[in-house]
């Protein structure tokens, strides 16, 4: 098969698989392109997880690896995939110094800041060879604010409707590709303020026709509604929230979407249509940063800075203000995840304490513990989230994988170690594990 009819059958792929998400619900994913892709940054419902294909369970620099290569500058972003395309996001710094370097206050957490003017890129790598096909760069610029020393200035990942790449950069815009990396169009949304110079993370969300956008920090908040299209508003809603880096959370709900944010003021449900809010409640705790996952009608929220909080809601009551109400179906408020996001994968909801590889298992729908507090092997801090597959979930830290048994008993696999370190998230498609390092994009899978 010619290569321009390869290109027509997976763009025509992805035109249906859309087009049956507006007729049939976002449940049409399950068993289509969330197998075959990893269009967005957690998977379908941001739950992190897939329920088919054979992955290794143990690896290293001389085992399973079916190809790795370096990629330049630096992010955290977690790639996303589509086809035989892998997308990468990356600050990478010229050697060209800026005449005013970076004036942004300085953080009590070690911050970085640099003078020098950073290429903003995209890059589509072969999903089969690892070998890069086209890398765009979207901006060229200096970087206003510092950020976190353990940071970068590209920590928000892509997401695609296998049509076009949604490359979100934060304070540098919002920016549109076709599959070929041209830009289409480009939305620039100002400078972000975020708390303590920690810097930038949320990621876009995509539904039907909009791209959506959580614009949380310490200046005015937004939600923005775009149309992927044209990147024009559809509606925009202002927010009274501080800084945030959840990634909002699409689901439908007798036929219609709602756009869910986790923040810490409040929760809230948006339709997706209008901007209008479905439901409500108080918020989580400060610095909001897991993801809302959802499966079978609920939705969990959590965060774990400074407290504990994870709540699950049932969408099909939720109207309204629902604090402390039956629309809040059960509570479990402790060792929940300061940064990393949970899994949620056949019916149970995993997560990670704090920073801390130290993991928890509950029944996702009535919240009953099925253990808890299981300490993983050489992961102290850690930043990225955990990925299920099937029967396994890959955590991945500084330079050790751990792959721990899915199911009602904890029992950790294997301990796997590589030449690099670990703040994106894995990435599971078929029988193939990505894993995006500092230096590096890994490939395994079993030869």
């Amino acid at each position: 098969m010619n290569k321009k009819l390869t290109s027509l059958i997976v763009s025509f792929s992805g035109i249906l698989f859309f087009y049956a998400i507006s007729l049939n619900g976002l449940r049409a994913q399950e068993k289509t392109a969330f197998v075959d892709n990893w269009p967005a940054w957690r998977g379908l419902y941001n739950n992190g997880a897939v329920s088919a294909g054979n992955t290794p369970v143990e690896f290293s620099e001389t085992k399973n690896i079916k190809w790795k290569t370096e990629i330049p500058g630096k992010g955290h972003a977690t790639p996303i995939i589509w086809g035989n395309q892998i997308i990468v996001q990356t600050a990478v710094a010229t050697d060209k110094k800026a005449e005013k370097a970076s004036n942004a206050p300085a953080s009590p957490m070690a911050p970085s800041s640099t003078d020098l003017i950073h290429q903003f890129k995209v890059i589509s790598f072969d999903k089969a060879t690892g070998k890069i096909n086209w890398q765009t760069i979207v901006k060229e610029e200096l970087p206003a604010e510092r950020t976190h020393e353990l940071g970068s200035w590209a920590s928000n990942s892509p997401i695609t409707d296998g049509e076009f790449i949604y490359a979100f950069f934060g304070s540098r815009g919002l920016f549109c590709l076709d599959m070929k990396g041209k830009v289409k169009w480009e939305r620039n949304f100002g400078q972000m303020d975020i708390v303590a110079s920690f810097g930038e993370g949320s990621s876009p969300a995509l539904y039907k026709d909009k791209i959506f956008l959580q614009w949380d920090h310490q200046g005015k908040s937004f939600l923005y509604a775009l149309n992927k299209k044209t990147g024009k508003e559809a509606w925009i809603k202002e927010r009274d929230e501080t800084t945030a880096w959840a990634t909002p959370l699409v689901v439908e709900v007798n036929g219609k979407g709602q756009l869910i944010t986790s923040a810490t003021k409040k929760v809230r449900s948006y339709d997706t249509e209008t901007g209008e809010i479905v439901w409500e409640f108080k918020g989580l705790t400060n610095n909001c940063i897991p993801c809302p996952v959802y499966a079978d009608g609920i939705v969990y929220l959590m965060s774990g800075y400074r407290g504990n909080a994870l709540k699950a809601v049932d969408l099909a009551s939720a109207k309204g203000d629902i604090t402390g109400t039956p629309a809040i179906l059960w509570e479990y408020n402790q060792d929940t995840p300061y940064t990393p996001s949970p899994v949620l994968m056949d019916g149970k909801l995993y997560f990670l304490k704090a920073n801390n590889g130290v993991m928890t298992c509950l029944n996702a729908k009535d919240g009953k513990v099925i253990y808890s507090n299981q300490k993983l092997d050489g992961i102290a801090n850690i930043f990225s989230s955990p990925t299920g597959n099937k029967d396994k979930i890959y955590v991945a830290a500084t330079n050790v994988v751990d792959v721990v048994k899915a199911g009602g008993e904890f029992s950790l696999l294997s301990k796997n170690t590589l030449d690099d370190t670990f703040h994106a998230s894995p990435v599971i498609v078929g029988n193939d594990l990505f894993l995006r390092g500092f230096k590096y994009l890994y490939c395994i899978s079993e030869k």
